[in-house]
C-alpha cells in the first residue's frame, strides 16, 4: 500500500504494475523451468512447481529465497519498461512462503480460491474508488457506504449510479493472470552477408520457442483443466 502511494499507482487498478509484476512472473519461470503455471493478482503471485520437480533439493527454504529474490530483482530491472516518467523511489520488497499441497484437487481448489479472492477484492476496490473519485466522498463515508452490500449490491451502485457494468471491466482485473508454457512464433529481423548488390538488406527469421504466456480466463471451472491437461499431470 506504502509503495502504491509513493509511486502514484492508479486506482483501483493501474495497469503498468500488473504487466510488470506480469513480466517479473515470467522471468521467474524462464529461470525455474520446473513451474507449470503462475497466478497472479494486484501485487501477488503464486508459482507451481511440477510435482516430482527436484529443484534445490526441495528444500522449501532454497524454493522459497530464490523465487522471492528472482522476483525482487527483476521489478527493479524492468521497472523503467514500464514506469517511463515515475522513478524508482526505493527498493520493493517481496515476502514469500511454501506449501506443500496433497493432491491436484488441493491445489486447483486454492487457485480457485485465490481467483475467487481476485474478484471480491476487485469488485469492492472498483465500486470504492468510483464512489471517492467521481461522487466526491472521502475514503471513510465510502467506506460506511459499502458496509454490510452484497456483489449485488456493489454492481447495482456502479450500474444506477455511474452507468458501469462490472462485466465490462477488463478480465485482466476481474479475473487475474494465469501464466502457462505455451509454443509462440517468434519474428526476428537480423543482418545477414549477401552479395554486393543486395548490400543493407535484412532476413526475417521466425522461430518457434515454448514461454509463458500470460491468459486472462477461468481457472475455478474444469474447462481451463481439461484444456491443458498437462499443467497437472500426474507424471510431470
Amino acid at each position: 500500500m506504502r509503495f502504491a502511494e509513493k509511486h502514484s499507482f492508479a486506482k483501483p487498478n493501474d495497469i503498468r504494475a500488473l504487466h510488470l509484476m506480469t513480466k517479473c512472473a515470467q522471468t521467474v519461470m524462464e529461470e525455474l523451468e520446473d513451474i507449470v503455471i503462475a497466478y497472479g493478482q494486484s501485487d501477488e503471485y503464486s508459482f507451481v512447481f511440477k510435482r516430482k520437480s527436484n529443484w534445490f533439493k526441495r528444500r522449501a527454504s532454497k524454493f522459497m529465497t530464490h523465487v522471492a529474490s528472482q522476483f525482487a530483482s527483476s521489478y527493479v530491472f524492468y521497472w523503467r519498461d514500464y514506469f517511463e516518467d515515475q522513478p524508482l523511489l526505493y527498493p520493493p520488497g517481496f515476502d514469500g512462503r511454501v506449501v506443500l499441497y496433497p493432491s491436484n484437487q488441493t491445489l486447483k481448489d486454492y487457485l480457485s480460491w485465490r481467483q475467487a479472492d481476485c474478484h471480491i477484492n476487485n469488485l469492492y476496490n472498483t465500486v470504492y474508488w468510483t464512489l471517492v473519485q467521481q461522487s466526491g466522498l472521502t475514503p471513510e463515508q465510502a467506506q460506511e457506504r459499502l458496509k454490510g452490500t452484497l456483489a449485488a449490491d456493489k454492481n447495482e451502485i456502479l450500474f444506477s449510479q455511474f452507468n458501469v457494468n462490472y462485466n465490462n471491466e477488463p478480465l485482466m482485473y476481474r479475473k487475474g493472470t494465469v501464466l502457462i508454457w505455451q509454443k509462440v512464433d517468434e519474428v526476428t529481423t537480423k543482418e545477414v552477408k549477401l552479395p554486393a548488390e543486395m548490400e543493407g538488406k535484412k532476413m526475417t527469421v521466425t522461430r518457434t520457442r515454448t514461454k509463458p504466456v500470460p491468459l486472462h480466463c477461468d481457472i475455478i471451472g474444469d474447462a481451463f483443466w481439461k484444456e491443458h491437461p498437462e499443467i497437472l499431470d500426474e507424471d510431470s
